[in-house]
């Protein structure tokens, strides 16, 4: 079922969404998702073409749109980008944090682009969305984490110690944003395959340990942004009012396997 198809379960018109990190990939998906459910869409990324391509397709759902390029590494960019989609929407309703620096090498470097863009990202737009947020009938703020965080990795270990961090910082921002009615909820993929995606390189590059991986997956393929976006228009949406500082692994049964 497509997105379009998968989005009419769900009403979000009037809602007001932002998603940092939503020109491509999962975070496009999500964007598209809740345009197609009627929300007003506002995405954030580095790569100004992509940006104004993701725009276009949320404007065809005849939606309200807001595009701006931002470094989510750079806390006065995601302060300035807050504040300006909050200002093109309206305010803010649910809040999207979705980027990541896929910091896996062992380097400082690969410590601090998970840090700073995994981690900080999300807690540097969620400090700048909450006074939107805490305005709103149905404040909501979204993490995605991976599945990375749940067990050791004998490879990519600060991507997995990052994603980690980020899961226990949405229980613990959940539990202090409960009292303002916000909730906070946190969706953990497994390996995702798009166009010019990490695993379509794999596919490429690495191509035994693409391999490897699809053997793990009970279900004999690997995921589909789409499939992220249903459960972020789920955790979003009131039939998930009494959920919060969850976080939701969708991986086709991947983590079964080990």
């Amino acid at each position: 079922m497509n997105t379009d198809a998968r989005s009419a379960a769900f009403d979000f018109h009037g809602y007001r969404v932002v998603v940092a990190g939503g020109s491509r990939g999962i975070g496009r998906s999500i964007a598209l998702g809740f345009a197609a459910a009627g929300a007003a869409v506002s995405v954030c990324a580095r790569g100004a073409a992509a940006l104004e391509e993701t725009r276009q397709a949320l404007t065809a759902h005849g939606v309200p749109a807001h595009a701006q390029s931002c470094d989510l590494a750079d806390a006065g960019a995601i302060d300035a980008y807050v504040a300006n989609a909050a200002a093109a929407l309206g305010g803010i309703d649910v809040l999207v944090n979705n980027a990541s620096g896929y910091g896996f090498d062992d380097s400082d470097e690969g410590w601090l682009a998970g840090f700073n863009v995994d981690l900080m990202a999300a807690v540097r737009a969620s400090r700048a969305a909450l006074p939107h947020l805490t305005a709103s009938a149905h404040g909501c703020i979204l993490h995605t984490g991976s599945i990375a965080a749940f067990r050791p990795r004998a490879s990519g270990a600060a991507y997995a110690a990052v994603k980690a961090a980020l899961s226990q910082y949405t229980t613990s921002q959940a539990l202090a944003l409960a009292e303002q009615r916000i909730r906070v909820n946190a969706i953990a993929p497994g390996s995702i395959a798009f166009p010019d995606g990490l695993w379509e390189r794999r596919r490429l590059e690495r191509p035994e340990l693409y391999r490897a991986t699809l053997a793990k997956i009970p279900f004999g393929r690997f995921g589909k942004p789409e499939e992220i976006a249903h459960a972020a228009l789920f955790l979003a949406s009131p039939w998930a009012g009494w959920i919060t500082g969850q976080t939701l692994v969708v991986d086709g049964g991947q983590m079964l396997n080990g």
